[in-house]
């Protein structure tokens, strides 16, 4: 860590090095470039504890990155130490760890940051340059082999775990609210399975990003999208229209309620993919309900700052989807086809 902070310690010797730290990695910023170093954790369905594990999660990190922010993932740089203890990144001595290098993008164009500074409308013909790029990738992805049964499984397991994790009491969220979201989603699931089935025979389910939030995604000339969630190809493999349903309601989380359906409108055009608009209500509950339950999550942690922040942002969620809850799926698909 110490090596890391030091500016001697980079190539290009920065001005000035700032770190941060995330649940996975530390992030070291060096003037124009940006270093991630993988933590020796170990969870269910992640194992960073050895040295290799590590070196192939960041090869895993670039490669995959790359198919959406190639300009901005260099590759991956081993630090070394040698005989007499002097530790160099790409030296000649021992690797004794890995990192990512990165390009940095400016902060100021990421959509996050243009949505809540209120200054996404005044680059919209940029967002709609990155969200016709979004689309295309999508577009030209090749489908997943997946069992239809096996994907509307997925999605009831994912809906009745959410709702299992998000009544504990100890969250203090509304159980009504809570059943109502449920319910909508699980009575769409059995009266209308062909709604899902047919995305999985017509090869709408794809490896994509797993994790497109607005504060990955660089408005600008040359798109760049970052931070695709690398280590589960699982939560990778899904429906375009649940990462775009994702990408809206955080959109709209943060004010920008036009700019979803920016990204949503270039996906139709692109990939000639118009769904009714019940698949896209359920797959935006379906990410409400999942986002609410990892804000949640945090209030577990005694250590974790301002529990009352993510306390507001799952109601925040919950409420947002109120809206479009599939509570009537019975007047819209009364039987299985669609």
């Amino acid at each position: 860590m110490a090596f890391l902070r030091c500016p001697a310690s980079y190539p290009d010797t920065p001005t000035a090095v700032i770190a941060s730290e995330t649940h996975m990695s530390w992030v070291f910023l060096a003037d124009d470039y940006a270093y991630k170093l993988k933590k020796p954790i170990r969870y269910d369905g992640l194992d960073l504890s050895s040295l290799e594990m590590r070196r192939q999660s960041c090869e895993e990190e670039v490669r995959l990155n790359r198919r959406l922010a190639p300009q901005v993932y260099l590759g991956v740089s081993a630090i070394t130490q040698a005989p007499n203890g002097t530790l160099a990144l790409d030296g000649h001595g021992e690797a004794i760890d890995w990192v990512v290098r990165m390009r940095r993008l400016p902060a100021d164009r990421m959509l996050d940051a243009l949505i809540v500074s209120r200054r996404a409308a005044n680059h919209e013909r940029e967002i709609h340059i990155v969200a016709r790029y979004l689309a295309e990738f999508f577009a030209a992805a090749r489908p997943e082999v997946v069992s239809a049964g096996d994907y509307c499984a997925r999605l009831e397991r994912g809906v009745r775990e959410d709702m299992e994790a998000l009544a504990a009491p100890r969250y203090g969220l509304s159980r009504d609210r809570l059943e109502a979201l449920v319910r909508g989603q699980l009575e769409l699931l059995g009266r209308s399975p062909l709604l899902f089935e047919q995305r999985v025979q017509a090869g709408r389910i794809v490896e994509g990003h797993g994790d497109l939030r607005p504060e990955h995604i660089c408005v600008r000339h040359e798109p760049a999208i970052i931070d695709c969630l690398e280590f589960s190809k699982d939560l990778r493999v899904l429906d375009p229209l649940d990462e775009l349903a994702f990408l809206a309601l955080e959109c709209e989380r943060l004010g920008g309620l036009p700019v979803g359906s920016w990204f949503l409108d270039a996906y139709r055009d692109v990939a000639r993919d118009d769904p009714p608009a019940v698949l896209l209500d359920f797959y935006k509950v379906y990410r409400a309900l999942r986002r609410a339950k990892i804000a949640v999550r945090h209030l577990d942690d005694p250590t974790a700052p301002d529990p009352d922040c993510f306390a507001a942002r799952a109601q925040r969620y919950l409420e947002l989807v109120e809206p479009v809850a599939v509570n009537s799926v019975s007047r819209k698909f009364p039987d299985s086809r669609v």
